[in-house]
């Protein structure tokens, strides 16, 4: 066999990053299969959603579903409360593993618009989305999350919710204005907008708004790019509206939801509201590209065994004729003259004295 050391001026490193449009309907995570594809645990902190019934071989999980409140909280263990200190765990936990620790080692909590230093609005009732690495992948891409909530109140005669009451939550200017202090990656701040011009939203009390291009948008709470996690807070149904949403036979607010009910009824009534999601994923492709150059006096011959015969090459006509090859596979080596990987070309190129080749082989992982 013939082998051709590569140098350096040979190969080349690139970067490419890949998007995938990821659109989830409503229909999907709170109708179409009824329950089949919600899977609930026996410890109750946090319920999966699947694209299909989860028993099924070809469900995908797609995301989870759970909620925290901080023992800060002023709806933290009043006298309606049910699993109190499950709520408490998953809030600690979700913001220790994103939002880390401050100066006094204490978890810091989450804050409205990711200044930590200052001392500004905390969200202390949240939901939170953990979706699954098969849709994120490395990522998701900054300034595609769109989220629309139906927050106007639960009609039973209809099973619906009240009519202009639909907001959309994005990451608005994440691109240039994502925060990096947090130990899970990049996260950007979440809007909330009115999804239709007749909505009527209103900033409550406490609600804070910032303002984009002359329009308002209600701060809605923050999205962990690389985590793949979103982090919503309550006062989206509550705070600013102008009338608090009831979301579903006897429980009239979200403060009641959030202190009497379960984390899976929590999950379950949220679940429901979803209209609409969709973001771009991210991968990261990286390559090592090798060039592999064939000059005129290289690789004219054959060392396969068909081509002789009878100690002439078979592909000459003429005893005069140039010797002549034909290329198909190129190998990539170590140093032991091990092989590592082959590349196949689409279809043989002819080789001979009077023409060369560079050969554009690419390793992806």
């Amino acid at each position: 066999m013939t082998f051709k050391p590569l140098n350096e001026n040979d190969t080349v490193n690139t970067r490419t990053l890949l998007h995938e449009a990821i659109p989830l309907t409503g229909a999907i995570v709170s109708g179409t299969y009824g329950t089949n594809n919600i899977k609930t645990y026996s410890h109750g902190m946090f319920e999966s959603v699947y694209d299909y019934p989860y028993l099924s071989s070809s469900a995908n999980h797609i995301f989870d579903l759970t909620a925290g409140i901080p023992t800060n909280s002023s709806l933290y263990n009043l006298a309606a409360s049910q699993q109190v200190s499950k709520k408490r765990n998953i809030y600690n936990q979700m913001a220790q593993v994103l939002m880390g620790y401050d100066a006094t080692g204490s978890i810091q909590q989450f804050d409205e618009d990711g200044d930590l230093l200052a001392i500004g609005v905390k969200l202390k009732e949240v939901f939170v989305m953990p979706f699954s690495r098969l849709l994120v992948k490395d990522e998701i891409k900054k300034e595609t999350f769109e989220l629309q909530l139906d927050t106007g109140a639960y009609v039973a005669a209809t099973q619906t919710f009240a009519a202009n009451k639909r907001i959309t939550i994005t990451d608005l200017s994440a691109s240039t204005e994502y925060r990096v202090n947090s130990p899970a990656g990049d996260y950007g701040i979440l809007y909330a907008t009115a999804s239709s011009p007749n909505q009527i939203l209103d900033a409550g009390a406490g609600g804070r708004t910032a303002t984009f291009n002359g329009n308002k948008y209600w701060y809605a709470g923050l999205l962990f790019y690389q985590a793949g996690i979103a982090v919503l807070t309550g006062s989206i149904f509550g705070s600013q509206l102008t009338t608090p949403a009831t979301f579903r036979p006897g429980v009239t607010n979200v403060n009641a939801l959030l202190t009497g009910s379960t984390i899976d009824q929590i999950s379950n009534a949220f679940r429901h509201r979803m209209y609409n999601l969709q973001f771009n994923n991210t991968t990261e492709l990286n390559s090592t590209v090798y060039f592999c150059r064939v000059n005129h006096n290289e690789f004219n011959y054959s060392s396969n065994p068909t081509y002789l015969e009878n100690s002439r090459i078979r592909i000459k006509t003429q005893a005069t004729d140039e010797p002549l090859a034909y290329i198909t596979t190129v190998g990539l080596y170590n140093d032991n003259n091990e092989l590592l990987a082959t590349a196949k070309l689409s279809e043989p190129l002819k080789k001979s004295a009077s023409n060369e080749f560079t050969i554009r082989t690419r390793l992806d992982y």
